[in-house]
């Protein structure tokens, strides 16, 4: 009977526990046993813990964000963290404070080119996103085996979770070390090759644009050893991009060449992104779709859209008003900057980029995405099997 109590009450503490959210109130370790000297890793201030036990002689044990389990001693658990915590801080933990111009919380940096953050701590769970090196990734506990799994998605909850083995995170890689590891390899390592221009080249997209010329042509050496076309000929459009970013033009230049674009829809060109609501439909017609969306930030005109096989309006019926929200580049329809400046459905990507190459914003992470950025706005422009496909107004909030 007296075990059955005890089970009992054990299972309510549980329960309790798992209602109320527990945080480090200070840098820690996460020891194996209470009074041990023996740890599986780190944690920095404000991580998040789930307690398994009751207080045992001042240790509780507890669970990180990465399910190790193990002890910490109770006075540093607390159910919130406020200014007056006196933070005792761990010179041996590697875990990386905010304030580097990266990130503004504890984080580490990634090593790996195209490293998979998965859903779970297990290589054969789902993938949630695909990380390049040099990113910041939220790290509250770190294990001491490189061979443990991390969550970086800095949150317990399933929703934000992400996790990758600690050997993939660390330190920011310096870009100029990794450009001179590469130069020392042989020119057939291969494969070792591959592997660091790789990094270089994600790592150049995560510092600033002077980098991405060196770091194409180290890896433009390696694709033509590959010698696979569709590699070849990727490479070569980043290197375009790469030559236009590095010549890229002042705001004010950017403004200058955007602030008279218009768009010829149907051959209707239009001075303004409005019509009345009467008049897009009698040029359009009625909407194969309309549908409401949430507009958090208030900068469309409604929220409900009309949506085209050639455009998308935000359209406030009452007020017989529609504002164009993106348009898809056809026969019809085309945007206008000048008159020696005109994106159509004729424009490869290659011919944009060579053109516009110095006006635009691109990232590795959005291929065939571009934007060109104005003081309240941006252009985002999309290509699809090489050709121009939409331009998208977006406003900021």
């Amino acid at each position: 009977m007296k075990k059955l109590y005890f089970l009992i009450a054990l299972f309510l503490s549980l329960v309790l526990h798992s209602q109320e959210r527990y945080f480090l109130n200070s840098d820690t370790r996460l020891y194996t046993s209470p009074n041990s000297t023996s740890f599986l890793g780190y944690f920095k201030y404000g991580a998040e813990v789930r307690l398994l036990s009751e207080s045992q002689n001042g240790w509780y044990k507890v669970q990180a964000d990465n399910f190790n389990e193990g002890y910490v001693q109770e006075k540093f658990v607390a159910t919130r963290l406020n200014a007056k915590d006196v933070k005792i801080k761990d010179l041996e933990n590697p875990i990386l404070e905010g304030g580097d111009n990266y990130y503004g919380g504890n984080h580490f940096f990634v090593l790996a080119a195209g490293l998979k953050a998965r859903a779970l701590p297990d290589k054969n769970s789902k993938i949630k996103e695909i990380l390049f090196t040099g990113d910041p990734v939220p790290v509250d506990y770190v294990p001491v085996n490189e061979n443990d799994w991390v969550n970086i998605g800095g949150n317990f909850s399933e929703e934000y979770s992400k996790y990758t083995l600690r050997k993939f995170i660390g330190l920011r890689p310096n870009f100029d070390s990794l450009i001179k590891d590469f130069d020392k390899l042989d020119v057939n390592a291969l494969a070792d090759r591959k592997t660091l221009s790789e990094r270089i080249v994600e790592l150049a997209w995560n510092s600033d644009y002077s980098k991405l010329i060196p770091a194409y042509q180290r890896y433009s050496e390696v694709v033509k050893q590959i010698n696979d076309p569709k590699l070849i000929a990727d490479t070569e459009l980043y290197m375009a991009i790469a030559k236009g970013l590095s010549k890229h033009k002042l705001p004010e230049q950017i403004a200058a060449f955007a602030q008279k674009a218009e768009y010829s829809l149907k051959g209707v060109k239009t001075k303004s992104l409005y019509f009345t609501q009467k008049d897009l439909v009698k040029i359009f017609g009625q909407p194969t779709k309309k549908e409401s969306i949430g507009d958090e930030c208030g900068v469309y005109l409604s929220d409900l859209f009309y949506y085209y096989p050639d455009l998308q309006a935000s359209v406030d019926e009452k007020k017989n008003q529609a504002e164009i929200v993106k348009v898809f580049i056809n026969e019809n329809n085309k945007l206008i900057f000048n008159p020696n400046a005109v994106l159509d459905h004729t424009l490869s990507e290659k011919a944009f980029i060579e053109k516009y190459g110095t006006y635009i914003e691109a990232s590795i992470k959005s291929p065939h995405n571009y934007s060109i950025i104005l003081e309240d706005s941006q252009f985002r422009i999309e290509f699809k099997d090489g050709k121009l496909y939409a331009i998208e107004i977006f406003f900021y909030c």
